[in-house]
């Protein structure tokens, strides 16, 4: 009744003017869209041209479109594309391409592809000598302006999604699309036979590199609802990703693998990305990951991405599913105004059986086959903040419950520590003659036969809170890690006693991230379930290091540098093993021709020494605590190389376990006396052992100029120091002379 009544007291004249108005707009459109219509193929024909200058202005490439027209209403078809940067090779060929947008997005501004079909096309990546045919993808564009705005990543983020997208028709044909790369040393083919997204069905059939090797991208895709779900797999066998190896010098392979994108969101300053992805048998073999291969049978993420104006983050919503295993972990990294690391990751208390059940094979081979109860729960945590990093937060535990036992150490038996056993040691992967670690032995030293200048000397320079802690000192790795994030490389582990036993009983040289996480689990077991007590870690450790060149144990060590008993080490001798426990190999570089220890050791023992001191374990010594009372035994000083002194500290500074090529010099064992012949005996028999002398100070000669460090020097300097070593080289050799011995 209202409305009837609204209508009676509206003049018509005003509903007329409304209708005339309306009209008036449709024939605008009308006629707008008309003339659109008639003149598209000219519109068309003008943004080719625009976009070829474009393409020739801002990045070097001709861009050439054998013929462009409409072949419907919102459907465009080209022939004959290529584009070719300058100077460069061919970077595109397709034959034949059709595409059609949708209208109703184009009306908010938004282009939406529709329908897509690629026939005969060829992306052709080369990087010949340097010479790439795609860097102008990042050459950075011009600005003019004095300044630029802070770029929010929240905004990008979405923007970019979106574009993607919106790049993904409904409708898609593809047949005999090539995309090759090729640089100096490696080529790789996918040949696209087939690809089709059929109202959002994807399947597609792909070669790989010439090979019977076929791939399937296989699911849905629904780019309009963010919604996406696709699995790759090989026809026979597992996805092989080739170049992998020879760019990255790992292997990849897998039986499948599930992408999810589920839902894209943005509000409030801050973009959220719900994604998922799995993988069924994933191998992989990376040098600096493990020494073998490593399979993950079955792996998940279900990752929530979050975004924000200066923000990354993997939100702890997140869940990492390894088999029986799951995790919540989080990751998130600022920008700016300063650049901030955190890592956070929590299992939760689960079976401890489930988690080393769910370990991927290959990756802690010492573990294989344990057998434990109870429950267990990981918690680590790490923030730093890289304009500060001695504020660097770093807490590791893992926590068992009651419950917790070993019943059965599986593959290796930990428990025969604590009796005798037989220890091999490796070098290069190569074992070493074996040693009986026990009373049977009679290399073996007790640890009450040791000396306590030893003892206390090791374990200040190595692990000072040795009998407080449990095998793991936190300020130490925390230190550590500032000390490499300062000086940009990995140089400091923060390895303690039990760590150190650890990685020479059990685990191979090679410094690989499976190996140092294999190193923790074992020393938190033995350590957290009483396998072994500190005194008898202490003692098998002493008994089993290395201390030099094949000497292995501190009985051999003390009685090949000093020939004396370990009981009997004095405090300044303690201190020198102490201070090749690193560098065991470098030890006889310490010393001088003479016996005596290189001046530059100096400062080590005044610091060493106070720190023993502060601790009670010697008194103040004004004599650098004993620096001045070390000798080499004399039946070794013909072994000491003979190197200058920038040469030698380089060795004995080096980072612990570099492999240095140590060119020790060992007399050769005398050569029985040869009856001269018939022409010695006529002119005269030629002095060998002279000749011996004179190519041992010709040897001596070339290896202290090949020993000569060039950083920071200038050529100059380099070859004053090469006249300084002949010239010590021609008088050692006129002493000779004077001598009778040359």
């Amino acid at each position: 009744m209202d409305k009837i009544s609204l209508m009676h007291r509206l003049n018509p004249k005003y509903i007329r003017l409304a209708g005339i108005i309306a009209a008036s707009l449709f024939v605008i459109l009308f006629i707008g869209g008309y003339i659109a219509y008639t003149k598209r193929e000219a519109i068309l024909q003008n943004e080719i041209a625009k976009a070829k200058a474009k393409a020739k202005t801002l990045y070097h490439l001709d861009l050439q479109i054998g013929s462009a027209h409409f072949t419907g209403l919102t459907t465009v078809t080209c022939t004959d594309i290529t584009i070719v940067p300058e100077n460069r090779d061919s970077l595109l060929t397709i034959k034949h391409f059709d595409v059609s947008i949708k209208l109703f997005p184009l009306l908010f501004g938004n282009i939406k592809l529709a329908n897509v079909d690629l026939l005969n096309g060829h992306l052709n990546l080369t990087d010949i000598k340097g010479v790439k045919n795609f860097d102008f993808l990042f050459k950075k564009k011009t600005d003019s302006t004095a300044t630029r705005n802070k770029v929010d990543l929240s905004e990008l983020s979405n923007n970019l999604i979106k574009e993607v997208l919106y790049k993904i028709p409904d409708n898609l044909v593809v047949n005999n699309f090539l995309v090759s790369f090729k640089n100096d040393s490696t080529q790789l083919k996918l040949l696209t036979q087939t690809a089709k997204i059929d109202d959002g069905d994807l399947t597609s059939t792909i070669k790989i590199n010439d090979t019977v090797a076929t791939w399937h991208f296989a699911g849905t895709m629904h780019p309009s609802d963010k919604n996406i779900d696709i699995k790759l797999y090989a026809e026979k066998g597992k996805v092989e990703i080739p170049f992998i190896e020879k760019r990255f010098k790992a292997r990849v392979n897998f039986d499948n693998i599930t992408i999810k994108l589920t839902n894209v969101k943005h509000s409030d300053g801050e973009t959220r990305i719900e994604t998922y992805c799995s993988a069924h048998n994933l191998l992989i073999n990376q040098p600096g990951l493990a020494a073998n291969d490593i399979v993950v049978q079955d792996g998940s993420i279900a990752a929530n991405v979050f975004v924000g104006a200066n923000y990354v983050s993997l939100d702890s919503s997140s869940v990492i599913h390894l088999k029986k295993l799951s995790a919540h972990p989080f990751i998130k990294y600022m920008l700016s105004p300063v650049k901030i690391y955190e890592l956070k990751l929590n299992t939760g208390w689960q079976n401890a059986q489930d988690i080393f059940d769910s370990f991927p094979t290959g990756m802690f081979e010492t573990l294989e086959g344990i057998k434990v109860s109870g429950k267990l729960n990981y918690a680590l945590n790490f923030y730093l903040n890289k304009e500060h990093p001695d504020s660097l937060k770093f807490d590791s535990r893992m926590d068992k419950d009651a419950d917790f036992h070993i019943a059965d150490y599986g593959k290796t038996d930990f428990g025969k520590l604590n009796k005798t056993f037989v220890y091999t040691p490796y070098e290069k992967d190569k074992p070493m003659p074996s040693h009986i670690i026990g009373p049977e032995n009679p290399n073996y030293t007790p640890l009450e036969a040791i000396s306590p200048y030893l003892r206390n000397a090791v374990m200040t320079a190595e692990d000072p809170t040795f009998y407080k802690n449990h095998g793991f000192v936190e300020k130490a790795i925390r230190q550590s890690i500032v000390t490499d994030i300062k000086d940009h490389k990995f140089k400091r582990g923060g390895s303690t006693i039990s760590m150190q036993l650890v990685k020479n009983l059990f685990l191979t040289r090679k410094k690989t991230l499976s190996r140092k996480i294999e190193e923790i689990l074992i020393v938190w077991m033995l350590e957290n379930n009483h396998i072994m007590t500190k005194d008898r870690i202490l003692e098998v450790y002493f008994n089993i290091i290395e201390w030099g060149p094949g000497i292995y144990g501190i009985s051999e060590a003390s009685h090949y540098y000093f020939g004396k008993a370990p009981s009997e080490l004095t405090l300044g001798e303690s201190i020198f093993l102490a201070n090749i426990v690193p560098r065991p190999k470098a030890g006889l570089y310490a010393f001088l021709p003479d016996g005596s220890l290189r001046p530059g050791l100096e400062n080590y023992f005044n610091s060493l020494g106070r720190m023993m001191m502060g601790k009670g374990f010697t008194q103040v010594d004004s004599s650098s605590y004993g620096f001045y009372t070390v000798r080499l035994k004399e039946s070794q000083r013909r072994h000491v190389a003979t190197v200058d002194s920038n040469a030698a500290n380089k060795i004995l500074n080096a980072p612990p376990d570099e492999d240095f090529s140590l060119p020790i010099i060992n007399e050769p064992p005398p050569e029985p006396e040869k009856k001269p012949n018939f022409f010695q005996r006529l002119f005269g028999k030629k002095d060998t052992v002279a000749q011996k002398t004179e190519q041992m100070l010709k040897d001596e000669e070339d290896q202290r100029i090949n020993a000569i460090d060039p950083t920071g020097k200038t050529n100059k300097q380099i070859r004053q120091e090469k006249r300084a070593i002949k010239n010590d080289i021609k008088t050692k050799k006129q002493a000779l002379k004077d001598q009778g011995k040359l």
